[in-house]
């Protein structure tokens, strides 16, 4: 399992700002997880009060892009932090029930077939969880509970940099994409306003925090919720 490269960009800045056991510890337990659990093919760790998300993979699946879906329509992950509750999902039931369908259609599109959601926390507050994905969708059944150990053992507690350049990755994703690949951000927005029925302005704007929130570009968030919509590659 590795760290992407928006990852490994804000494990270094993390370090600049003193924390320097986060990196290992996390590349340690990304690695438990992957022994325990052939079949996974990437893990992202959620920090509610930083709004920071870690992503580790160990193919080249387009994790942070399925966490960013999550950002704008909603997810397991998204649930587990808010209803302290672990939460697995099979992608193809999920497609037959029409839940978190933005999600399912676009982590059915990456190959992804279950996922599994952990919160966790200190002293009964959650502060963060992780979302792991399968590639079969019997990836984490009956391992639930050691999972929930091993990350609940380990969860982190509060990140050095607190606002760990989340207003500066914001700004990233906006520049650069206002030029690149606008026409998917601007398909997106319109498939969210049709289909969801809010404003344009509301729609890019969650575009551009969820994709700053995943560390992913803002283009590759809009392009696979073109994908998820129409079905086109």
């Amino acid at each position: 399992m590795e760290p992407i490269p928006e990852t490994d960009e804000a494990l270094s800045e993390l370090e600049r700002f003193g924390d320097s056991d986060l990196r290992g510890d996390l590349a340690e337990v990304a690695a438990t997880a992957k022994e325990k659990i052939p079949t996974l093919v990437g893990l992202s760790l959620t920090l509610v009060a930083e709004q920071l998300v870690l992503t580790y993979v160990a193919t080249g699946l387009e994790v942070a892009v399925m966490d960013a879906v999550q950002y704008v329509d909603g997810g397991p992950c998204v649930k587990a932090v808010a209803d302290d509750e672990i939460v697995g999902t099979d992608v193809e039931d999920l497609l037959d029930e029409g839940r978190w369908q933005l999600f399912a259609q676009a982590t059915a599109a990456a190959g992804v077939r279950s996922t599994l959601s952990i919160p966790f926390g200190e002293e009964g507050i959650v502060t963060g969880g992780v979302n792991l994905y399968g590639g079969h969708a019997s990836s984490f059944q009956g391992q639930e509970s050691e999972l929930a150990r091993l990350f609940g053992g380990w969860a982190p507690g509060v990140v050095s940099n607190a606002d760990l350049s989340f207003s500066t990755r914001l700004e990233a994703v906006r520049s650069p994409e206002r030029l690149k690949g606008q026409a998917y951000v601007d398909q997106a927005v319109g498939l969210l306003v049709s289909s969801r029925g809010i404003e344009a302005h509301v729609a890019e704007e969650r575009l551009y925090r969820a994709a700053a929130q995943a560390g992913t570009s803002v283009v590759a968030l809009a392009r696979a919720i073109v994908s998820a919509f129409t079905g086109e590659a």
